[in-house]
């Protein structure tokens, strides 16, 4: 796995853990519980990788990228389905992003790769996102 493709992993996990704040902080626990409880296994699972790959980075002798300083909240979020398209699309870009590693990486770093990837795409699915066509497939 090259640093820069674990970089460019890590900046997105550092996006999807303030995302995930904020759709978290824009539902009711006690409205829609399985909605807040979905957002707040998907912060957690997202806290998990930001930390797993800061390590990844620190273990190759490199520095890690910082969370940004602002990001730019998806609008609007006024509703329950809002929010879950707005999730939808995080995991739609977290699938991406670990595509890139995937192809950027061997051995254990890239089923740790795998695995996250599968994980963006089937919690893609439970906010109401759409299955594509995976790579190879033709």
């Amino acid at each position: 796995m090259t640093t820069e493709a674990l970089q460019t992993a890590l900046e997105a996990e550092h996006a999807a853990v303030w995302l995930y704040a904020l759709l978290g902080a824009r539902t009711s626990a006690s409205a829609e519980p399985e909605l807040h409880a979905a957002l707040t296994s998907a912060y957690v699972t997202h806290r998990a990788r930001r930390d797993t790959l800061t390590a990844l980075v620190l273990d190759d002798g490199a520095e890690p990228v910082a969370a940004a300083a602002s990001y730019v909240a998806p609008a609007p979020l006024t509703t329950a389905d809002e929010v879950r398209a707005a999730a939808a699309d995080a995991e739609a870009a977290a699938a991406a992003t670990y595509g890139f590693l995937v192809a950027s990486s061997s051995g254990e770093r890239r089923r740790t790769a795998v695995a996250a990837l599968r994980d963006a795409a089937v919690r893609g699915l439970g906010f109401g996102g759409a299955a594509g066509d995976l790579p190879g497939g033709d």
